[in-house]
């Protein structure tokens, strides 16, 4: 990204950093996550196709309640502000604390068997997103447990079974503000179909903080196990000063379509070691996770993308599939950390390579951090 082509964002961030130091340097950790997919314009604009453009009015009310996420809410008594842009620019000047936005759109039948992002641009400070009453992310935490997430690009996947195609869909936005500007103040606010990426992995997992054999078994039931973003370090949600065993689980469906292609698991950065399972037959590991070394401190392992090629006769086409990582933390923060996260087919994943992993080449955060201070 050259100087001419630097967002806005940037130059916002310089000004931010002085008035909101304490914030910022909360998020650090936070931060460290995210990258990979919130490098800003440059890269929404190569990787996603527009389905649906969700700028322009929405509906908008200050306060807190949870059941304004459902799908039969009466908003008739809402205020209609602007999307893009912040609160204060709409009208609310001053207020910090929480809001809603709610906004309704249909997404032609065409695009079933796609894979789908819904991007809300940058939030100010964190985030819920639902569609149609379900959880599809959410970026930072809210009070008691608050730490901001304003510098990141939202993307979150979607999952089909979530869309109502050729009907009516309703998408509702949790935002709490603690300073200065808020809401969703600026970037590509849709839904986009993300090209080249059969199967993203991003999302709302399953997690337990315990160590079973069984928890790998497609048919093990999870259903009491706590939610997780993924990626995201475990600490930053809620399981602060956790070091040991944890599973991960998540369910995605793969498309008939792909059938006879030959497929490769991007499972992201993973700290410390993990073994990976997918519909209970082991696709790959990093790490001696089996044999826990006495020193922890000195290890590498939390830094290396995980990338593993999938057997034939693994994945389910046409079906639900599970898959189940094993972790071991060691050492300060925990989990699946950072992306990317998919399952893609091999064609698509040497193109992957061949745009953002050429040798040589800075990465995501070297580029925000070079931007920031020029």
């Amino acid at each position: 990204m050259t100087k001419k082509e630097k967002p806005n964002f940037i130059l916002a961030l310089k000004f931010k950093m002085i008035m909101k130091a304490s914030k910022f340097l909360h998020a650090l950790p936070f931060m460290l996550c995210f990258f990979l997919f919130v490098d800003g314009k440059e890269v929404l604009s190569q990787e996603l196709n527009k389905i649906v453009d969700l700028r322009g009015l929405w509906r908008f009310t200050i306060g807190d309640d949870e059941n304004w996420k459902e799908t039969n809410v009466n908003t008739d008594d809402w205020e209609i502000i602007r999307v893009p842009s912040s609160w204060e620019n709409e009208g609310f000047h001053g207020y910090n604390g929480f809001a809603w936005y709610r906004k309704t759109f249909k997404v032609p039948p065409a695009y079933k068997g796609r894979s789908i992002a819904l991007l809300l641009g940058r939030i100010d400070d964190a985030d819920e997103v639902y569609l149609n009453g379900k959880l599809v992310g959410y970026s930072g935490s809210f009070p008691p447990d608050y730490s901001t997430a304003y510098f990141a690009w939202r993307k979150y996947p979607v999952q089909e079974h979530m869309i109502n195609f050729d009907k009516e869909n309703v998408i509702a936005v949790r935002v709490y503000d603690s300073e200065l500007d808020g809401g969703i103040l600026e970037g590509a606010v849709g839904l986009y179909e993300m090209k080249n990426w059969d199967i993203d992995l991003t999302g709302i997992w399953k997690i337990n903080f315990s160590d079973k054999d069984s928890f790998k078994e497609k048919n093990h039931n999870d259903k009491d196990w706590e939610d997780i973003y993924v990626p995201g370090y475990w600490e930053n949600q809620g399981y602060k000063s956790y070091d040991g065993y944890a599973w991960y689980r998540y369910t995605f469906y793969v498309p008939e379509k792909l059938k006879g292609k030959k497929f490769v698991l991007l499972a992201g950065k993973i700290d410390d070691f993990d073994e990976t399972f997918i519909n209970g037959k082991f696709v790959g590991s990093t790490g001696p996770i089996n044999n826990i070394p006495y020193r922890m401190d000195n290890r590498k392992e939390w830094q290396e993308l995980r990338t593993y090629d999938i057997p034939e006769n693994v994945l389910q086409f046409g079906k639900e599939n599970i898959i189940a990582i094993r972790v071991y933390d060691g050492y300060v923060n925990g989990g699946i950390h950072e992306g990317p996260l998919a399952i893609l087919a091999q064609e698509n994943y040497t193109k992957f390579w061949r745009k953002h992993g050429a040798t040589g080449s800075k990465n995501l955060w070297e580029k925000f951090w070079e931007g920031f201070f020029d």
